[in-house]
This record gives structure tokens, C-alpha cells and sequence, in this order.
């Protein structure tokens, strides 16, 4: 069985490991990144932890996942805010060069839906959307085993879709952008907005909203709706056979994907009303899509 290095750079730490094919991992080595420090700190000391995972050389290919937008064409960042200094760097031209293998660069979020439509939820489906819900929102669309990232690599970067042009300006995103309205962060504000710094959260406005809460509810309700939107949104680009839903807003999915379901299937086509949403079930999909990264390219 063929073995792959993935590998998962933050800003502050990093995580390599050597992963089968089928998505096993094998070994694991994690360290800080160093990842203010500069391309020529954190690479180095990258290095040094692949050549410490046993049998590296047997390895097929790498694949490495980083936080920002990805020209995967030319394997570079097109932004490097938690990672100065990386815009432009030839990153996988460094590791393939340096290690005798195929080497790939993806976004963070676009790795752990490759993940999970190669060797999780969305395994041997033709066409898999992944929406993370988290602090923010992202996405991809992974097409017959490959990411489609598109020309600049802002393919799948969903959290500047608007689904309303009446909400208050947030940031630098578009007004009524959906990461600031329906995200863990924008119910988080939301709720402090309506009971004040007792919400610390998204849990606990979930809470009050079980509890019968009207503000919170309201909160709630509004979510489902703003997400409906969007997934109907996407559903109108790609059809995909399945929604696959990851990010730590998970842990509360039962309390508000019932309710952005039925919304989808309020604003989408029936014809689409069948495509199922399930949520993501791999532990570690950020390393093992980045080792799929050389999967998905056929070696």
C-alpha cells in the first residue's frame, strides 16, 4: 500500500505525519511552527521533521495545507497573514526538490474536504461540496477526486457570499457576507449583543434558544435561514451529490441543521432537495488531506 507525508502548517504549530492511502496514519511528529519567524525558520525546521518520521524516503508524494488562499498551479500562497513572508515563496518546488517526490500546496479548509471526499463521508461520490462552520466559514468543491480551486485559488471561499445587503458593515468582508452573519463568531456577537458579555459562545445562545429563549430563537432562526441560503446558493453552481458539513460548529448541529435544511429546501430548486447533508467524521481531516493532496493527482 502506497504511503503519503502530510503535512499541516499553522501559524503556530505544525503537524507531519506519514498517511496509507486510505487514510491511516501511520506515524506523527508535531512542533511548533515557528511561523512568524520567516520562510527560511519555518522551512527548515520542516525538514527536519519529515526526516524524523520512520521510512519517509518510501513515501509516494507530499502534501502540505496552510491557513489562506493557494495558487495550486504554481504551489504558492497568494496570502500569508499567519505565515509572513510565504506570499509567492515557491513552496512545493522547495519540498519536491528537497525531498526527490511530488510535493502540493492547498488551503487549510480545501485539504480536509479532500479528506473527507476521498477517504470519509464523501468517499466514491463523483461531486462533494465540505462547508466549515467555525469561528469562520469556508468551503471547496472536490470533483472527481480533485479540488477545484479555480485560476487565483479563491475556488470554494464561500464566507463573502452575500445573503442579505441590509445587515450592518461587520469588516472587510461584503455587507451581509455570510461568515459575519451566520458563522460560530457572528452568533457569538450576536448574542452578546442581545444579553450582553454573559454570552462567552455560540453554545450558549444555542442553549437559550432550547430553552425557549425569543431573542435567542430569533438568533438561531435567523442562522438556519442566512445557511439555507447559502447552501441553496452553492446547490445552483455545482449540484453536489452531498453536502458534507465539518468545523466546530458541529457539536451543535442538532440544534440548528434540521432547521438550515428545511430553509434549503424552501429557497432550491426541488430537484435538489434530495442532495443529503452529513456531517464530516474524520478526526484528523487536515493532515490526512494534505497527504491526499499527491492522491488526488494520481501518485
Amino acid at each position: 500500500m502506497k504511503t503519503y507525508i502530510g503535512i499541516d502548517l499553522g501559524g503556530t504549530n505544525v503537524r507531519v505525519a506519514k498517511i496509507t492511502e486510505n487514510g491511516e496514519v501511520l506515524a506523527q511528529v508535531k512542533g511548533p511552527s515557528y511561523g512568524t519567524e520567516g520562510p527560511a525558520k519555518v522551512m527548515a525546521n520542516l525538514k527536519a521533521m519529515v526526516r524524523e518520521l520512520p521510512g519517509w524516503k518510501d513515501c509516494s508524494g507530499m502534501g502540505v495545507g496552510v491557513p489562506g488562499p493557494v495558487n495550486t498551479a504554481a504551489g504558492t500562497m497568494v496570502l500569508s497573514t499567519n505565515l509572513p513572508g510565504f506570499a509567492g515563496y515557491p513552496f512545493a518546488d522547495e519540498l519536491t526538490k528537497e525531498f526527490g517526490m511530488p510535493a502540493f500546496l492547498d488551503n487549510d479548509a480545501n485539504v480536509a474536504g479532500l479528506a473527507e471526499a476521498l477517504v470519509g463521508a464523501g468517499k466514491g461520490l463523483k461531486t462533494v461540496f465540505y462547508v466549515t462552520i467555525s469561528t469562520g466559514i469556508g468551503g471547496v468543491l472536490v470533483v472527481n477526486g480533485e479540488t477545484v480551486s479555480g485560476k487565483h485559488g479563491f475556488g470554494g471561499e464561500i464566507a463573502n457570499i452575500i445573503i442579505d445587503r441590509n445587515r450592518e458593515k461587520i469588516n472587510y468582508l461584503n455587507v451581509g457576507a455570510v461568515e459575519n452573519e451566520a458563522s460560530g463568531t457572528a452568533i457569538t456577537r450576536k448574542g452578546k449583543a442581545a444579553f450582553g458579555d454573559e454570552i462567552e459562545h455560540a453554545g450558549m445562545v444555542f442553549e437559550k434558544a432550547e430553552a425557549g429563549d425569543e431573542k435567542a430563537v430569533e438568533i438561531i432562526e435567523g442562522m438556519q435561514k442566512d445557511l439555507g441560503q447559502l447552501f441553496a446558493t452553492i446547490a445552483c453552481v455545482c449540484d453536489p451529490d452531498i453536502f458534507v458539513i465539518g468545523g466546530g460548529m458541529t457539536k451543535s448541529a442538532d440544534k440548528f441543521l434540521p432547521g438550515v435544511i428545511a430553509q434549503y429546501k424552501a429557497m432550491s430548486h426541488t430537484a435538489v432537495h434530495d442532495t443529503p447533508f452529513v456531517i464530516a467524521g474524520l478526526e484528523e481531516p487536515g493532515i490526512i488531506g494534505a497527504a491526499m493532496l499527491p492522491v488526488s493527482k494520481g501518485y
